[in-house]
Parts: structure tokens; sequence; C-alpha cells
């Protein structure tokens, strides 16, 4: 038997936990927080879940933390005593492991401590038990869900819990002059996928308006073709590096093998989105990255998925399927050039 929380973008719950049936024959969910965080029950072990996890992770499941403990929440300055004195009695093999603490609390919780304030404390404990508190990369996550009648408490590696961010919010920091929100989108995909951008080449951007992803690859080093009808940002024309066409990407046509790195994030239909990329093979050297946004504009996003993957499939592998914190309605895919 093991128990879970799980989170994923707001609006997708009922689609991570479709995927999550499919995996587990007997599973059992709670909803925590509508449309976002939901609890559940496996009649499987913990080894067990994060196996068949890692084998087959989910695309819509954004972040999972294990419920080794729980607290009943009194409203007052027990709860946060409650919790120091099990976490410094737990099992907690954390000796020298950088370790973070992270704290989510649902809107109604009675708990009465910020995340900010949890965190000074356990990391005090954490010290006297010979672990490195940590607020980046750490190698041991201690996850803390502040609920309605309950602190659930869980520890794992950012491997197992999908995430080394609270609830696999990935943050960053909005830059000056910065273009659309859209980079995000590419920084987490880079992320995620463990991707180094500046080891590419060349980067054939396809619906690259306003300039979002361009910029990135621009600013990691790389010659960057950007095809949109739409204006760039004027921002860009500094670059020297920037071949910009403003067309249709169906009516533009490169030399074959020119790019080892392929983008596109166009809001378009799924399947246009997909006739234009396969429009474009000839023009990725073998073994090219592709980093594709799928929308998902209708009722049945799975099957549109599974439409999109099979079409691309004619000429890409995929290595992974994902919907990223920075993602709407959509998912990002990351496939390399058979």
């Amino acid at each position: 038997m093991s128990q879970w929380i799980g989170t994923a973008n707001y609006g997708f719950a009922a689609y991570a936990m479709e995927e999550l049936r499919r995996l587990f024959n007997d599973i059992k969910f709670t909803q925590l927080s509508a449309n976002e965080i939901f609890r559940m029950e496996l009649t499987l072990g913990r080894e067990e879940v994060l196996s068949a996890l890692s084998d087959n992770e989910p695309m819509f499941l954004r972040h999972i933390q294990p419920v080794d403990r729980t607290l009943p929440i009194h409203g007052n300055a027990d709860d946060l005593q409650a919790l120091s004195e099990l976490v410094r009695h737990a099992r907690l093999r954390c000796e020298g492991r950088t370790t973070a603490v992270h704290l989510r609390r649902a809107d109604s919780t009675p708990f009465l401590y910020s995340a900010a304030d949890t965190k000074a404390v356990i990391d005090a404990v954490l010290t006297e038990m010979g672990c490195e508190p940590t607020m980046q990369a750490p190698e041991l996550i201690l996850s803390i869900y502040a609920g309605r009648t309950e602190l659930c408490i869980g520890w794992g590696t950012p491997e197992e819990q999908l995430s080394d961010w609270p609830g696999g919010a990935v943050r960053f920091q909005r830059e000056d002059g910065q273009i659309s929100r859209a980079k995000f989108k590419l920084l987490e995909a880079e992320r995620e996928f463990k991707l180094d951008f500046a080891g590419f080449r060349q980067a054939l951007d396809i619906g690259a308006a306003p300039g979002g992803w361009t910029h990135l690859l621009l600013e990691r080093g790389l010659k960057v073709t950007s095809v949109d009808p739409a204006e760039l940002h004027p921002s860009l024309s500094s670059y020297p590096r920037l071949t910009y066409l403003k067309k249709n990407a169906s009516d533009v046509e490169f030399k074959h093998g020119t790019f080892d790195l392929l983008v596109c994030d166009m809001s378009w239909s799924p399947m246009q989105m997909s006739k234009l990329v396969l429009e474009q093979i000839t023009a990725l050297a073998e073994g090219a990255t592709a980093i594709i946004t799928v929308k998902l504009m209708h009722k049945k996003p799975l099957q549109t998925i599974r439409d999109v993957i099979a079409r691309l499939s004619e000429s890409f592998e995929l290595k992974k399927a994902k919907q990223l914190f920075h993602n709407r309605d959509e998912i990002t895919l990351y496939l390399i050039k058979r």
C-alpha cells in the first residue's frame, strides 16, 4: 500500500488521473484542489509505483509527492512543533545530502505558517540530523502539503517527485525587455528534457513571431532562421546570426541537412502544425532535435496527442511528451529525427 499527492496544471488533473488509471489497475483518487491537486491510494508499494512511473511517466502529471506520514492540523503553534518532532525522529537518510524543504498550502488550510517560516524551523532540524539545507538543486526533498485537516509529509529525490520545484511549479525571473512569456516554455523544456541549447549549431524556428524562442536560441549562441508572416520583435534585428523570412513556412525551402534543431510554438491546429513540420524534414540533419508544442484545441486532448505523435512518427522518434508548468492548453514534444 502507498499514498501519494499528484499535481497537474490547472484544468488538466482529470487527464493526469486518466493516465494513472491506465498505468495502475487498482487506484483511488480524492480531490484536494479542484482540477489541479489530488490524493491517490494504491495497493502497490512505494518502489513499485516509482518504477512504473519511471518507465511510463504520465504527460499530465507535473509532480508527485509520497505521503509517508500525516499529522493533524490544530491551527496553533503546536503544529510546527509536531512537524519538527516528526522530522527529527523520521528515518530520513539525509546525512551529508543537500536537502530542500517544500511546503504547499491549500487555500483553506488552518496551518498558520508560511513556506519561509516552516523552512527556517525545519532547516534547523535537518542541520541537527547532518543534512545540508538548500534551496537549489537538492539531492533530497522533504515535501509537505498543508491541507484542510492534516499535513501530508513525504520525502524523495527530485527524480522521484518529477521536479526539484515545489509542486513542479518551475519559476523563471522575467527579464527587462523580454519579448514574451513563451520564452519560459523553452527554458523549461531545456531543463525538463536535459538539453543544452548552446550545444546546437543552427536552428529553424517555425511560426516564430514575436520571437521569444528565437531570442533564447540567439542568446545561446546559435544561428537561427525564423519563419513567420508576422513581424518579429524589433530588438531581434541587432543579432547578425538571425535570418528572418517573412513568409509562411509552407513557402520556404532549405538546403538538405541545414539545421540540427527545429522549434515550433505555432498557434495552429495540431495536424496542420504537423504537416508544416514534416514539410521541413529534409532541411534537418540526421539525428536533429525538435521541440514542438501541440495545442489542445479539442475536447479529446489525449486523442489529439496520439494523432499528432502518430503523424510525426513517420520521420521522428518521440523521446518525451510532457505538459510543462509553463504550457497552457498544450503539451511539449521532444523528438529526434530518424
